[in-house]
């Protein structure tokens, strides 16, 4: 597969149990543009997600914004997740989840565009 989005590797995009990749077009330029300004890496553990491995893996079932191709994850901590936050707000990605405890390799900022009439954050 040609790579599409810069920063972005396919690997980081595919569902992990059966490699489909449906990630939205808009969002992904969204997000390049976040990657663009904040100036640093961020890994992706989590992008789209069939709907069975979404139904094992999130309290959403056989739906949630991974399915939609239009959310990912990413491993961040610290003042950088910080930095993203704030970005990933003035960009217009209107849900973030936020999980920063535990072991460095499971902070993450979750980032997402579902058509809502606000932003909502929170923590997991």
């Amino acid at each position: 597969m040609t790579q599409k989005w810069d920063f972005f590797p396919f690997r980081e995009l595919k569902c992990c149990c059966c490699g489909e990749m449906h990630m939205d077009d808009v969002f992904m330029c969204s997000l390049v543009a976040l990657r663009e300004e904040a100036g640093f890496a961020f890994p992706v553990t989590s992008a789209f997600r069939c709907p069975r491995h979404n139904h094992s893996v999130s309290h959403t079932g056989f739906t949630g914004p991974h399915t939609t191709g239009k959310a990912v994850d990413i491993q961040i901590s610290g003042e950088s997740a910080a930095r993203l936050i704030k970005l990933a707000l003035a960009h217009g990605f209107n849900g973030i989840g936020i999980r920063q405890h535990g072991d460095w390799d499971k902070r993450i900022v979750h980032l997402d565009t579902l058509n809502r009439p606000y932003q909502t954050i929170w923590t997991y």
